[in-house]
């Protein structure tokens, strides 16, 4: 697996390999990425009465969260320890052999704000607007903007295409097509549904 340079990544969206809508700025195109912006749309935990979030449990992980749309030119506040789910502005599309990774941007990881807690890998094939697992483990609370640069998009190519990529019918595809900030579709699993096997 290769990582792709500015040169390639320039290459593959101008061939529409690899679709990033929009681009509004060149300069969000870097040496081996391209700098993602916040969208407008965040999810919090509501605080409940219930000890815990139980996967097997059919009851929807929706009504756990509460659902916030940022105001143009106003600020979305995440305070320590705060967890929050957001969206990239953009909506982004793979073929099936480049794969992807979004980091943080290092602006943003000094202060305190984590990009994603862990699923900052797409699958080839991924199509959709991608959702951050925010967090701030800092000491102090934090304005993020919608439309701000706060993380980035790794591409690499794949030994060869996938046979099956994220959306092909044969796959558990939960994510594809999404727009802002998604729950957990963890019930959603085979694994869960089968209970567990």
């Amino acid at each position: 697996m290769a990582i792709l340079s500015d040169k390639d990544i320039k290459k593959y969206l101008d061939e529409g390999r690899i679709v990033i809508d929009p681009i509004t700025n060149e300069k969000q195109i870097q040496p081996s990425s391209v700098d993602l912006r916040l969208g407008d749309q965040f999810k919090g935990f509501k605080i409940i009465t219930k000890p815990y979030i139980d996967p097997f449990d059919n009851t929807d992980l929706e009504s756990y969260m509460s659902s916030i749309t940022v105001e143009e030119d106003k600020p979305f506040i995440i305070h320590p320890g705060e967890f929050t789910l957001a969206t990239t502005y953009e909506n982004v599309k793979l073929p099936d052999d480049i794969v992807a990774r979004v980091e943080g941007r290092s602006s943003i990881g000094r202060l305190g704000i984590t990009m994603h807690v862990t699923a900052g890998y797409i699958d080839p094939g991924f199509e959709g607007n991608i959702t951050l697992e925010i967090s701030n483990i800092g000491k102090m609370p934090v304005a993020l903007y919608p439309g701000q640069r706060v993380c980035q998009i790794v591409f690499e190519t794949m030994t060869s295409p996938s046979e099956k990529p994220y959306g092909h019918e044969d796959r558990d595809s939960k994510y594809m097509g999404q727009t802002g900030p998604q729950v957990s579709k963890i019930k959603e699993d085979f694994d869960i549904i089968n209970g567990g096997k």
